[in-house]
């Protein structure tokens, strides 16, 4: 496999991992980034823009795409983020506080008043960046056309009855965080969350970031689809915690199934019309590079310029707000305000890191500590919800590097 890019020096780990992925643990087309210090220190890319495609110039069918030819990964080749969408949509309601527009202390209603309806009139703005709200669930689950709609999930979130007491325990919010935050920012701002990520954090950050895909970039995309673990990784995905994920999963009444279903069916991650969507939990897209670099602005200056979070809001960003048995995710997990911290369940650089994962692919993240920034998208997603073998294996080269 040639790998494309370049590492500087005493980052040469980064590169061997990334190789790796490829011969050993089945992976078709992605990127990696880091930034150290706001200065890009790793930029590598390999293996086909589409997951359907192989490198004969073939199509071995696994995601079920044409036949034909296999356009390489290029340098800007980007690709959708699923769920570490989520830490991009948290920075812009930290980022509206770090203004003054938006009180994270406030009860959402005061924002939004209908929000105030079937017992939800205590909930704080917190503790939907805290997935503590206690809707991660929607009765009447959204097809994939409702879900585009703004109006129509946003009424959904707002008339549906907590099944925990908001802000009394925590679950992963993995669909209906899309209107929550979205909504809320726009009742604040007048804009979508989209446009406003657009205007004010990928343009001053110089980064190939979207929420709500411009049909002029649609062509940057590749082709996602399921890839199956190689068949040396079978043994390590009976693990108990995995196996307790995935009886929830299989469990129709179960949160962990409900609310992944809050949209249902399941939506085309190819369809043109899912991409250029406003979804804040899910449909993200960004090059490897440009999560990288929106991370490093969170922690310092990217190249000496842009800087979005002040310390203090990152300090925020990144404070324990909700710990212990997630109940929708089952296992434990740790979550500051829109972002996982690390832990067993989403294990990043060190114990100060934040950032998120996308479900069975995608991670970025930052550590100020060690002032690193990070990363990493790939065509082809797995059956992993946090922890995947291939981010997990670039991550233990960073830290390596850095050793």
């Amino acid at each position: 496999m040639d790998v494309n890019g370049a590492v500087a020096e005493g980052f040469e780990p980064v590169r061997d991992a990334f190789a790796g992925n490829f011969t050993a643990r089945g992976e078709r087309g992605a990127a990696v980034a880091v930034y150290r210090d706001g200065h890009k220190v790793v930029d590598l890319w390999a293996g086909t823009r589409d997951v359907d495609a192989v490198a004969d110039g073939t199509a071995d069918g696994t995601a079920g795409g044409p036949a034909g030819g296999a356009a390489p990964w290029e340098r800007g080749t980007a690709q959708i983020l699923r769920s570490a969408t989520k830490g991009v949509a948290a920075a812009v309601l930290l980022l509206l506080h770090q203004r003054g527009e938006l009180d994270l202390d406030a009860p959402v209603g005061t924002y939004w008043p209908e929000y105030k309806a079937a017992g939800k009139e205590r909930t704080l703005v917190w503790h939907l960046l805290a997935h503590r709200a206690g809707v991660p669930v929607l009765d009447r689950p959204l097809t994939p056309a409702q879900a585009a709609d703004p109006v129509l999930g946003a009424e959904a979130v707002a008339a549906q009855a907590p099944v925990w007491e908001p802000g009394a325990d925590h679950g992963y919010h993995a669909q209906t965080y899309s209107w929550l935050t979205g909504e809320l920012v726009l009742r604040v701002t007048g804009r979508t969350i989209g446009q406003w990520i657009a205007d004010e954090i990928a343009g001053p950050v110089g980064a190939d970031l979207w929420v709500g895909l411009p049909e002029g970039e649609a062509p940057r995309v590749g082709r996602v689809g399921r890839v199956e673990p190689p068949a040396t990784e079978s043994g390590a995905l009976r693990t108990r915690p995995r196996r307790a994920v995935a009886e929830a999963y299989a469990d129709p009444y179960s949160l962990t199934r409900r609310a992944f279903g809050a949209i249902t069916p399941q939506p085309d991650e190819n369809d043109p019309a899912y991409k250029a969507a406003v979804l804040p939990a899910s449909n993200g897209i960004a090059t490897a590079e440009g999560l990288a670099r929106f991370y490093a602005s969170l922690i310092g200056e990217v190249d000496g310029g842009v800087r979005l979070f002040t310390p203090e809001t990152a300090a925020r960003a990144r404070a324990e707000a909700s710990a212990g048995p997630d109940r929708v995710l089952v296992v434990p997990t740790r979550f500051g305000l829109g972002y996982m911290l690390h832990g067993s369940a989403s294990p990043l650089l060190a114990p100060g890191s934040f950032g998120h994962p996308g479900r069975g692919g995608a991670l970025g993240f930052a550590d100020p500590e060690s002032g690193i920034a990070f990363g990493y998208v790939t065509n082809g997603f797995r059956t992993s919800v946090t922890a995947d073998p291939r981010a997990q294996a670039l991550v233990r080269a960073v830290r390596a590097s850095l050793a």
